[in-house]
C-alpha cells in the first residue's frame, strides 16, 4: 500500500486544510477518491459548534472507489452516511439510521469526505448510473432526503402543502413534492430561489398572503424557531407538519396548539438513495441551477465562508 500524504479539510480549534496520513480501510470499507464534494449547512454548523464535532468534515461526495472489493474498484459512487452496527435491536428492527452505536460520516466519531481519500463500508455505497454527471451526482445525499418528506408525511396529489424556507434544501424538497401532484406554494424571501422556483412551474407566495389554517401538510425547511411558529399558523387542525432542517439552540414553541390542535408533528432526516438516482438519471429534479460556485480542496476555507453568506445555494469542492 502506498504511503502517500493526503489533504484532508478538518475542524479542530479552527479550520485548516491538512496532511494527513492515507486511510488505511477496514476489511469492510472500501477506499474512495473524492471527485466532488458538496458544502451543506449542517457542515457550516458544525463549525459552530453543533454537536462538538471534531474532525474532518463533508458528507455530501461523489468518488471513485481505488481499494476495496473487485467488483467496486473504479466505480463511481455515493453514499449513505449513517455508519451503524447491524447488531443492536433497532438494527435489528430494520433502523439502521437509528443505530445505537450509530456513527456519521463527517458528523459523529467517522473522518469526513472532503479528503483526497476518505473510507466507507461497502455496504453504504451505491453505483452511479453512467448517464449521471458528477454536478448532479453529489446531490444524492440532501435529494435523499428530500425525498423522505413524501414518506414521513405521505403527501397525496389532493393534499395543500406549503413548503417554508427556500433554501438548498427547500428547494429540492420542493421539486420532489411537486412530483407528488400536491397544491404546492413555497414561501421564498431571496429573489434567485424565487426565480428558480418559478421557471420549474411551482408557486410561491408572501407569508402575508397566506391564509392561517388552511394547509393539510407544512414543511419547515427552516431550522428557526419563526419558521415553526409560521408553520403552527398555517397548519389546519389535525394536520402536519414536517421538521426537515435541525435547530440551532433549544428554541422555543408553543406546544399547547399542537395538543389543542391535534397536530403531528414529523422528523424528517436522511432518506433514500435509489430513488434519489432514479430522479438524477431521469432529469426529473434540477439539480445543476442550484450550483453557486466551484473552489479546489485546498481552498476549503474560502468555499466555506462564501458558503456561509446569506442567499448562498450550493458551493462544490473538487481536489
Amino acid at each position: 500500500m502506498s504511503l502517500e500524504a493526503i489533504r484532508a479539510v478538518t475542524f479542530y480549534d479552527g479550520l485548516e486544510v491538512r496532511t494527513c496520513p492515507r486511510p488505511a480501510p477496514t476489511a469492510d470499507e472500501a477506499l474512495i477518491r473524492l471527485r466532488l464534494g458538496g458544502i451543506c449547512n449542517t457542515d457550516l454548523e458544525l463549525m459552530q459548534g453543533y454537536k462538538g464535532f471534531a474532525g474532518t468534515l463533508g458528507h455530501e461526495f461523489v468518488g471513485q472507489v481505488v481499494e476495496g472489493p473487485a467488483e467496486w474498484v473504479d466505480r463511481r459512487v455515493v453514499g449513505e452516511i449513517n455508519v451503524s452496527c447491524g447488531a443492536c435491536d433497532l438494527c435489528r428492527r430494520g433502523m439502521p439510521t437509528h443505530c445505537r452505536r450509530r456513527r456519521v460520516l463527517g458528523l459523529i466519531d467517522y473522518c469526513g469526505a472532503f479528503a483526497d481519500l476518505f473510507c466507507l463500508p461497502v455496504r453504504n455505497l451505491w453505483a452511479v448510473p453512467d448517464s449521471v454527471p458528477d454536478e448532479a451526482a453529489v446531490f444524492t445525499e440532501p435529494l435523499a432526503a428530500a425525498c423522505q418528506i413524501l414518506d414521513s408525511a405521505h403527501i397525496r396529489p389532493g393534499d395543500r402543502v406549503i413548503l417554508i424556507g427556500a433554501g438548498k434544501l427547500g428547494l429540492l424538497g420542493a421539486q420532489v413534492v411537486r412530483l407528488s401532484g400536491a397544491d404546492l406554494v413555497v414561501i421564498a424571501r431571496c429573489e434567485r430561489p424565487a426565480t428558480l422556483l418559478h421557471q420549474w412551474g411551482i408557486r410561491t407566495a408572501e407569508r402575508a398572503a397566506l391564509e392561517n389554517g388552511q394547509a393539510d401538510v407544512v414543511i419547515d425547511c427552516t431550522g428557526s424557531a419563526d419558521g415553526f411558529a409560521a408553520a403552527l399558523d398555517l397548519v389546519r387542525p389535525r394536520g402536519t407538519i414536517v421538521l426537515k432542517s435541525t435547530y440551532a439552540g433549544l428554541p422555543q414553541a408553543d406546544l399547547t396548539r399542537i395538543a389543542v390542535n391535534e397536530l403531528r408533528v414529523v422528523g424528517s432526516r436522511c432518506g433514500p438513495f435509489g430513488a434519489a438516482l432514479r430522479l438524477l438519471e431521469s432529469e426529473l429534479v434540477d439539480v445543476r441551477s442550484l450550483i453557486e460556485a466551484r473552489y479546489p480542496l485546498a481552498e476549503a476555507g474560502q468555499a466555506l465562508e462564501y458558503a456561509a453568506r446569506p442567499g448562498v445555494l450550493k458551493v462544490l469542492l473538487e481536489p
